[in-house]
């Protein structure tokens, strides 16, 4: 995740730089306000409503070290809905209460409020009826499968369901691609399921929690949880061979809980349009490989305020291929994992929302 954390006071800074050390295998950005001396590497603002409006369209989840009001009243105008608004989380400035504020399933906020709190040694605050009960939300499990939930009224039906201790069962098409993989996924949390079709899933009268490709089925007792695109940006050198690519490309996959085979694209800079390793690697996946030209990165660039190396910059006059290439492809994306250099690929991971 892409991660703004904004500080107030000397304590909320020494948080921010010691939440930024502890969380490695996120994008890490401090930002604060002109004129605070510090040694402390950092975007800067004037006013904080404005880098909060920019931020909340740029960032997976925005942190504050501040008082949860100051938060609420920055945040309120940008708020559209569960399913593609940012995490926040909201932290006193010694970082002994961590608040998960927005966006606690589907946007990751909680299990991130329970990292930071980790990272910091303090305590996360989750008022969410299903964790505050030792629940599986299908919506937050949909969060760490890869999984989208629709339609949104019926995330509520079902968590409203588990709350009154009714029965909601799981189900996974049997005509869905990478079944194994989900299959396997609920067999290791323990989570009871039956394989069926969609004929047999809209003729049951129970609630049902349907693992599927197809967003188009509806019932008035089913939630469907639906694949999302994973888009792979990578970026190498010339002649950089498939197998190296492959090895770069399933361990980042693995670092998110997925598995190369969840791949649904791979993106790159139009200069590597006849890059063989590439080529060769999204027909092996029997993916698509798209290329980019160096307006459309630096346009990426510039609306998720990504990262720029001065190297790449100088190679192909746009300083950040993986993020921006596989941002590219999707009207709105989260990072899963942020760029990441292998000894001859950097690659960035990149879910449709």
């Amino acid at each position: 995740m892409r991660c703004a954390v904004f500080a107030a006071t000397s304590r909320g800074v020494e948080s921010a730089v010691r939440l930024k050390d502890g969380l490695m295998s996120d994008a890490v950005e401090i930002f604060l306000k002109d004129g605070r001396e510090t040694e402390v590497p950092a975007k800067r603002f004037s006013r904080l409503a404005d880098a909060v409006a920019e931020a909340f369209r740029q960032y997976d989840a925005l942190i504050f070290f501040m008082a949860a009001g100051i938060a609420v009243r920055m945040i309120a105008p940008y708020l559209q809905s569960k399913l593609t608004d940012p995490a926040v989380l909201v932290a006193d400035e010694k970082g002994r209460h961590v608040v998960s504020l927005l966006s606690g399933h589907v946007g990751g906020g909680n299990k991130l409020a329970e990292r930071v709190a980790e990272c910091l040694g303090g305590m996360p605050i989750i008022t969410t009826a299903t964790d505050v009960n030792e629940l599986t939300a299908p919506d937050a499990l949909a969060t760490e499968l890869g999984l989208r939930p629709v339609p949104k009224p019926m995330i509520q039906v079902m968590n409203g369901a588990l709350l009154d201790g009714k029965a909601v069962s799981y189900a996974v098409d049997e005509n869905l691609p990478r079944r194994d993989f989900f299959e396997a996924a609920f067999l290791d949390r323990g989570i009871p399921f039956a394989r069926k079709s969609a004929s047999d899933v809209l003729a049951a009268k129970g609630l049902t929690v349907f693992v599927t490709a197809d967003d188009s089925l509806r019932s008035d007792c089913l939630l469907c949880l639906v694949p999302r695109r994973l888009i792979a940006g990578i970026g190498c050198r010339r002649g950089v061979p498939k197998e190296a690519l492959e090895k770069a490309l399933s361990e980042a996959c693995t670092k998110i809980g997925q598995d190369i085979s969840g791949v649904s694209m791979i993106a790159s800079a139009s200069v590597k349009r006849d890059e063989a390793g590439i080529l060769a690697l999204a027909a092996e996946l029997g993916v698509e490989a798209r290329f980019f030209e160096t307006a459309d990165l630096q346009q990426k660039i510039e609306a998720y305020g990504l990262e720029e190396s001065e190297f790449v910059r100088r190679q192909i006059g746009a300083g950040n291929v993986s993020e921006a290439a596989a941002l590219c492809c999707v009207e709105q994306g989260r990072i899963a994992l942020p760029k990441t250099k292998w000894e001859k690929a950097t690659v960035a991971l990149v879910w449709e929302k």
